[in-house]
């Protein structure tokens, strides 16, 4: 595997503004004007230092975050993609931890208007910030980088990332993206918020670049993967590891420790902070998609390979590694989970043209059919007290999540909307199932795609939005609660410029 360690803004620069622009003004350098956004208490200001180009700007306000913001802001109006980055100094000790200076895209001046931000809070915690509709509440991509040495928020079509750098290093991106749609021309530019209505903080900002009107880079656009945690109960996302591989479908292991994932046939472990990801060792099981998890004590790994025959079939082993035991003998078999008791497997099998749920003993046997329904039944998952297997299910025209007592009796539709949802896994502690979600136009779960993440209660009611994100095939296909049933891991996407 290969961490991302460099990234570039490449295409055509339209405009390029940084330390040796003309024209610069007094007070507010490269950038048009300044003001203080959302009538903070206390008023903030700014000053451009020509001699070295840096930018001291102190700001109040309560905060920058839920639906309506406060903070002093330096802009310059910018339509089409756009890049800027600098360094960012903190001027003195002690504040609030959660004081922000930001590097900032915004759709207007009003406070309550949709925005990204790369914002460095005084603790060190690096995010990139977004609302997505005016007035709408706030989220986050967390960093794994802390207190970065540069940073930089770059707009891509309607795609928001940062980029991060530690000194010495250039900037690379810190991992997750979204889609904000913002009509132009937009405000760019950088600002301060105290995170304290009767402060005033001071940041400096020094090397700052803005790279505006890029035109699209050429050459086929290479693939970024992001494995990422979300927060359920404040959906704020972070970034755990970034590559240029392709990678997929992260089970979390059951102390918390660590992560699977697979990608070019293979398993990885990854430590569940970060880090350099080691291979599993599989034997002659080379060619593992992303159906794969571990047994309830931790013990086991269940893969789907087709090494064989080109065929997938069920395969377990060592959790550590090891030499794989077949367990299913027919084939295309695709594991989903693993029965807390660990004495059984429920998998998706097509047999005689038609996938259907089946489950087989974990030590091997006859596999016993749960469903027969036409159409496509996939994904199956079992309930942590052993009661249901909840599954996927296109039998009433779109794919719906659906749920049926282990011997397959009491069949019963879980959700029922305008979308096609899949891979529903209940948490650990039983109160929540997670699913991926596409738009109603989408057919089959293919990769690429603009999803969601929802959640809904095992016992019904409102179903919530946990993340928009670049995905599909490959997100989280399979079990990925942490033990504490509160976050969930999976694997974003963007196809980024060469």
């Amino acid at each position: 595997m290969r961490s991302l360690l460099a990234g570039c803004l490449c295409g055509l620069a339209v405009l390029l503004l940084g330390p040796s622009a003309r024209g610069q003004s007094a007070r507010t350098g490269m950038f048009e004007e300044d003001a203080d956004i959302g009538a903070p208490r206390r008023a903030g200001a700014a000053r451009f230092n020509a001699r070295d180009s840096s930018y001291t700007v102190t700001g109040g306000g309560v905060n920058m975050w839920f639906g309506r913001d406060e903070f002093h802001f330096l802009w310059r109006k910018v339509s089409g993609d756009a890049a800027l980055s600098a360094a960012i100094r903190w001027v003195g000790t002690g504040g609030n931890p959660h004081r922000k200076a930001c590097l900032i895209i915004r759709g207007s001046l009003d406070p309550e208007a949709p925005y990204a931000d790369a914002a460095l809070h005084g603790n060190g915690l690096t995010s990139l910030q977004y609302r997505e509709a005016r007035g709408g509440a706030t989220h986050e991509i967390q960093s794994s980088l802390n207190a970065p040495a540069r940073l930089r928020i770059t707009r891509d079509g309607n795609r928001i990332f940062m980029s991060v750098a530690s000194a010495g290093e250039p900037l690379h991106p810190a991992g997750g993206s979204f889609a904000l749609s913002m009509a132009d021309p937009v405000y760019v530019g950088i600002g301060v918020c105290a995170h304290d209505s009767d402060a005033l903080e001071t940041a400096v900002f020094s090397h700052v670049e803005l790279i505006a009107g890029v035109s699209p880079a050429g050459g086929e656009r290479m693939l970024e993967s992001t494995l990422e945690t979300i927060d359920i109960a404040s959906t704020d996302r972070k970034a755990v590891y970034v590559t240029r591989d392709h990678i997929e479908a992260p089970n979390w292991s059951r102390d918390g420790s660590f992560f699977l994932f697979n990608s070019g046939g293979r398993l990885y472990r990854l430590p569940a902070g970060g880090g350099t990801p080691l291979m599993v060792e599989t034997g002659p099981a080379g060619r593992c998609n992303n159906d794969h998890g571990l047994s309830p004590d931790g013990s086991l790994l269940a893969i789907s390979d087709q090494s064989a025959d080109g065929v997938s079939r069920i395969f377990v082993l060592p959790a550590a590694g090891g030499t794989p035991r077949r367990v299913t003998a027919q084939g295309p078999s695709y594991w989903h989970g693993w029965s807390p008791d660990g004495a059984t497997l429920a998998f998706c099998g097509e047999r005689g043209g038609q996938f259907d749920i089946y489950t087989i003993p974990a030590a091997g046997g006859t596999e016993t059919r749960l469903t027969d329904a036409p159409g496509l039944d996939d994904g199956p998952d079992y309930s942590p007290d052993g009661k249901y297997i909840y599954f996927n299910s296109e039998r009433t025209g779109s794919m719906q999540i659906w749920r049926m007592h282990t011997d397959g009796s009491a069949q019963e539709q879980i959700t029922a909307d305008g979308y096609n949802n899949w891979f529903a896994h209940p948490s650990p502690d039983g109160k929540w199932i997670v699913f991926l979600t596409y738009g109603p136009d989408v057919k089959g779960h293919p990769e690429n795609k603009e999803v969601m993440l929802r959640l809904v209660s095992t016992g019904g009611g409102e179903i919530r939005v946990l993340a928009r994100l670049f995905g599909g095939q490959g997100t989280i296909n399979v079990p990925s609660w942490d033990p504490g049933s509160q976050h969930v891991a999976f694997v974003s996407y963007r196809l980024a410029a060469p």
